[in-house]
């Protein structure tokens, strides 16, 4: 039995990132930068491959439309590929979790132990790859991405969500 060739996903990348403006509430420098940081990465290394589409690189708008979150996927020519819209309720918790947490890590790093924040960061990154993992799940038979990927996303998910 033959094996495939592996596939050449160079091409299945996003190059491209914005988010609905009218989605994203008031927030302060901690969050702004850690969203200038998800999509410095993002567009640095990821890998974005919509289903059923062949060779990117994509564009992406990320959108929260009621209780949904809508990925438009474009070319980067802006050219429509497909639009997304995934259910907002497997994430509220994580959110939810991810926000409190992500809280007490910001007082930590100003006032206590390193011992206390690291304790404190390997909570919050374990929630952060709940999410993740989430959003992969969410995702299969959508849009393939890998585990970093994913942790982009959910961040700027968690963007979206933050009301200030």
């Amino acid at each position: 039995m033959t094996t495939p060739p592996p596939r050449d996903d160079s091409k299945n990348r996003i190059v491209a990132v914005t988010l609905d403006e009218e989605s994203i509430g008031r927030s302060g420098p901690d969050i702004e930068h850690e969203r200038a940081i998800a999509i410095y990465d993002l567009i640095e290394q990821n890998l974005f491959a919509p289903e059923g589409v062949k060779d990117g690189p994509f564009a992406l708008h990320l959108s929260i439309t009621g209780n949904r979150l809508a990925f438009d996927i474009r070319r980067e020519d802006g050219g429509p590929v497909v639009a997304h819209l995934l259910s907002l309720t497997p994430f509220r918790r994580i959110v939810k979790d991810y926000f409190m947490i992500c809280d007490s890590y910001y007082q930590a790093i100003r006032t206590a132990t390193p011992d206390r924040i690291e304790a404190i960061d390997m909570g919050r990154r374990g929630i952060h790859d709940e999410g993740s993992h989430t959003l992969q799940e969410r995702l299969k038979g959508k849009v393939r991405v890998d585990f970093e990927t994913a942790r982009r996303l959910f961040t700027l998910i968690c963007v979206l969500h933050w009301k200030g």
